[in-house]
Parts: structure tokens; sequence; C-alpha cells
């Protein structure tokens, strides 16, 4: 709602009374003035005080609306606004001539008082559903991102965020109205559950992929594992001990290592120069570790 459609709205309404007062003097004009009716004059004298107090209105429901449209929501809506109303009804009780016991006149006060609440009353209802749609951005935004942040469940997030939402709509409702916000409220229950259905679907959809996950790897570790042993039954190894033997001839740089793994057995000869040889004394580094400068290694593979 523009803030702008109040003002067309509102100029619209004096419009309309500015031209129910002309066709009543138009009519007192043909009729030479003097044969008004008391009733008629009576009527002019109210339409002119409900024309008073709307342009007194009318700069403070404005200011709501710039409020609502700069996406703010007004604090104590429904507070205020019957402020508004009591007010305008207020000078209208005060300022306009007194019906006295004349039952024509009574009828009339009590038509234009009606007029008059009607005409205040609907731009502030506007203003009250474009109101309620912010609370209800306001709080999708709160439970999407309480949601992200906390481990609460989906359900209590729900309850909070319908909590807060009846508690601001309930303030934003003006006093003494049929103004309600069931159907918002309705709607945004069944978006929040909306909500909470998908997050839902997407935690399943995560848990159901890491299970197939690791089941897969389980199942590649198993093959893998009777693959070993099968190789282990082909080369007539069902032993997991593997066995290493290395000899270094003494003074030289030639190194002998002979080994057994996997059922296969491997002989190597190789020539390892040591730099440092004449700081390890004759017999270079095998010297004395073992017996015979014999070294061995042993692995067990489980």
């Amino acid at each position: 709602v523009q803030a702008g459609m109040y003002r067309l709205w509102l100029v619209t309404t004096l419009l309309g009374i500015s031209t129910a007062h002309r066709t009543v003097h138009n009519s007192i004009w043909i009729r030479g003035g003097s044969t008004a009716s008391v009733e008629e004059l009576y009527e002019l004298s109210c339409e002119k005080v409900v024309r008073e107090i709307l342009q007194n209105s009318q700069d403070t429901i404005e200011a709501f609306a710039q409020e609502i449209e700069r996406e703010n929501c007004v604090a104590d809506f429904g507070i205020k606004s019957g402020i508004v109303l009591d007010d305008a009804l207020a000078s209208f009780s005060n300022e306009a001539p007194s019906p006295g016991d004349d039952e024509s006149h009574a009828a009339i006060f009590a038509s234009k008082m009606k007029d008059l609440e009607k005409a205040i009353d609907s731009p502030l209802h506007v203003l009250f559903m474009k109101q309620l749609s912010l609370l209800r951005n306001k709080v999708l935004k709160l439970y999407k991102h309480d949601v992200k942040l906390t481990d609460s469940s989906d359900y209590a997030a729900i309850v909070a965020a319908d909590h807060l939402f009846s508690k601001e709509a309930e303030a934003s409702v003006r006093p003494a109205s049929t103004w309600d916000f069931l159907s918002e409220r309705t709607s945004l229950q069944s978006t929040l559950s909306d909500i909470a259905q998908s997050k839902k679907k997407i935690v399943d959809t995560r848990i159901k992929a890491a299970g197939r996950q690791r089941k897969a790897l389980q199942m590649v570790q198993s093959h893998y594992n009777n693959i070993q042993q099968l190789q282990r039954i082909a080369y007539g190894q069902a032993s997991p001990w593997n066995v290493g033997v290395a000899y270094r001839l003494p003074e030289t740089n030639i190194n002998l290592s002979f080994g057994r793994q996997g059922g296969r057995t491997n002989v190597q000869i190789s020539c390892v120069p040591e730099d440092s040889s004449n700081l390890l004394g004759r017999d270079g580094f095998t010297g004395g570790v073992n017996p015979g400068n014999v070294g061995m290694t042993v692995n067990l593979a489980v």
C-alpha cells in the first residue's frame, strides 16, 4: 500500500462529502434558501465537522503509512490506531452541534459518527494488513536464521516463531475492532511446516547418502582383504610373515639383500657408496653391529 493511496482515498472521501454538501446546498438554493429544512441545515453542519476532523487525522495516518512503506513495523500499532479513532470520535462529539431531543437530528448525528468511524478505520485497516505482511516476513527470516545457528528441534522453532507472530500481531489489532489475523497466522504456520519438511528431507537424503558411502567403503575393504587372502593362497603363502636379510661385504660398497614376501623371493645386489666411511672405521657402519656383518629385518603383516 503506497503512502499516497491513503491520500487519494481521503481526497475521494472528502470529495464525496463535498458533493453531498453541494447537493443539499443546491436543493436549498432551488427552493429559495429560506425554505431549507432544519434537518438539512443540521446535516450540513455535521458534514463540515467531519471534513475538518478527517483533515486533522490525515497527517497521523500518513506518518504510519510512510513508516510501514519503509518496511518498519509500527510499534503498538493497535493502540495508536485506537487513539486516532477515539480522538476523532471525541472531537466530533464535542464540535458537532448537539442533536438534543430531536430524533431526526439524533439519527443524522449517529449516521455521521458512523461514517467518520468508517472513514478513519478503513485506511488504518489497510495499514494493519500491510503490517501483518511485514511481521510474517520478519518471523520467517528469524526462523530460518535460528534453525541454522541452533540445535533446537524444528517443532520448538516453529512454536517460537508462531508465538512471536501472534504476540506482535495482537499488539497491532485496534481495540474494539473487527480486525483479526487468523488467516495470516494459518498461512504462516503452513509455510513454517513446509520449510521444516523440506529441511527434514534434505537431512534424510544426506544421511542415506552417507550410509551408502560407508557401505561401499566396507565392501571395497572386504574385497581387498579377500584378494589378499587369495593371493597368499595362490602363492602357497597362507602365513602373514615376511622375511628379509641384507649383507654388506667388508671394506666394499657391495650390498647383498634377500627377501621373501607375499610368496615371492627377491635377491638384490647393489653398490652403495659410503662418503663418510673413513669416519666409521675399517669396516664402515656395519662393523660391530652383528656377528659376520649380517643385518636382518622381519615384517609382520596383519
